[in-house]
């Protein structure tokens, strides 16, 4: 079975992290499906909503470490056992190459992109699901920014995301202690978007994409562009390039549609 499930249906592309075995851990084979999928996501119109999701009683525990161990992974010379890639240069490029293309892509998708977490979220494996647009964890997930543990930096987006979610002090603290947090607590902090029972969760998230994959697409695209483009713009860029998006949207379909489904009272601003 492969180390990662790819399909699409009805709009919804689903990637399921396959290693029930080694709580979903990455291998090589699952980095390069990975990146293969995001790219299918990316570069097709008929994909409108994304789901990440974790096959076992896990989400994903981050690296492997037991194939770092045994001198395996993206850090490693696969052929030769034990041996560390040959210099810092080299494992700079195989994280480069590999996991680092993972987040980066993931920005390049306009679409919403929806991570949902259950059992452990740990290191690069939370960091997957920090790169994603919204976070639905059931309510007995525990989640770690365990890299300290490992003597390691965080690899994967990390240092990046983390205090954009959740602030400085409390990214650092997460990342300097390794600890872990409860899914109310990620709540709290704004790590996470939902929380859900554990038995409701499979339920919430069908609801949850189905009002995504019925919304006005070209409109959610336009959203999401100018919300991340916005973090990295001051007011008046994002003022101009809004502008831009409004001149374009107020010529389609879905904006006619819209506005007369309003004025009929099809579906009231006010509930």
């Amino acid at each position: 079975m492969s180390d990662l499930l790819f399909s699409v249906e009805n709009g919804i592309a689903r990637i399921t992290l396959n290693r029930p075995d080694k709580l979903n851990a990455f291998s090589t084979e699952m980095i390069d499906l990975w990146i293969d999928a995001l790219e299918t996501v990316r570069d097709s119109d008929d994909i409108r909503v994304v789901l990440l999701n974790g096959n076992g009683r896990a989400f994903c525990s981050g690296g492997d470490v037991k194939s770092m161990i045994n001198g395996e992974g993206f850090l490693y010379n696969n052929t030769d056992a034990g041996d560390l890639v040959t210099n810092a240069l080299a494992r700079k490029n195989s994280l480069w190459k590999r996991v680092q293309r993972i987040p980066l892509i993931l920005q390049e998708i306009d679409k919403p992109v929806i991570a949902v977490i259950h059992g452990l979220a740990i290191g690069a494996g939370l960091d997957m699901a920090l790169a994603c647009d919204i976070r639905i964890a059931a309510q007995s997930t525990k989640m770690a920014e365990s890299y300290v543990k490992a003597g390691i930096v965080p690899g994967d987006g990390g240092a990046f995301l983390l205090p954009r979610l959740i602030g400085l002090d409390k990214a650092l603290e997460m990342l300097w202690t390794g600890d872990f947090v409860s899914a109310e607590e990620a709540k709290k902090l704004g790590l996470v978007t939902h929380v859900v029972p554990d038995k409701e969760l499979d339920d919430f998230v069908e609801s949850y994409i189905q009002k995504l994959v019925e919304g006005p697409q070209e409109v959610m695209r336009f959203i999401k562009r100018a919300v991340y483009q916005g973090l990295r713009m001051d007011l008046r860029s994002s003022l101009d390039y809004i502008s831009s998006a409004m001149g374009i949207v107020t010529e389609l379909d879905d904006y006619h549609e819209g506005i007369k489904a309003i004025s009929e009272k099809r579906t009231p601003i006010f509930k």
